[in-house]
């Protein structure tokens, strides 16, 4: 039998959290990068926290305040945002809409401590 050489993962076996937000660990499909899909409700945000690997930011629709170690910025639709390792950050919906966002993890798994 020849090996498998894609995945496909069908919406109704992601990982949702309650707050709509799905997690993709890509560790089990062999590869290095895993991912949140957020659609956060205005002044929903995760705390402050670090990861030991880049964490990179796409904005699909809504806006963001961003706090990447002593600074604030805030993100639109469209915009991508890179933060380095070890950097502490956060991030809430700053806007009225519901925020839409891909947040990409360089690994196989999500590791993240809190601040």
């Amino acid at each position: 039998m020849e090996a498998s050489m894609f995945h496909v993962i069908p919406r109704a076996e992601q990982k949702q959290s309650p707050n709509r937000t799905i997690l993709f660990e890509g560790g089990q499909y062999g590869t290095p990068i895993s991912l949140f899909l957020m659609d956060a409700a205005p002044g929903q945000g995760p705390a402050l926290h670090v990861h030991p690997y880049p964490e990179t930011w796409l904005i699909h629709s809504g806006e963001a305040e961003f706090t990447v170690g002593e600074q604030t910025l805030i993100g639109k639709a469209g915009d991508i945002i890179v933060v380095d390792p070890g950097t502490p950050h956060r991030f809430v919906n700053s806007g009225n809409t519901r925020l839409e966002m891909t947040c990409i993890h360089a690994s196989d798994r999500v590791i993240q401590e809190w601040v």
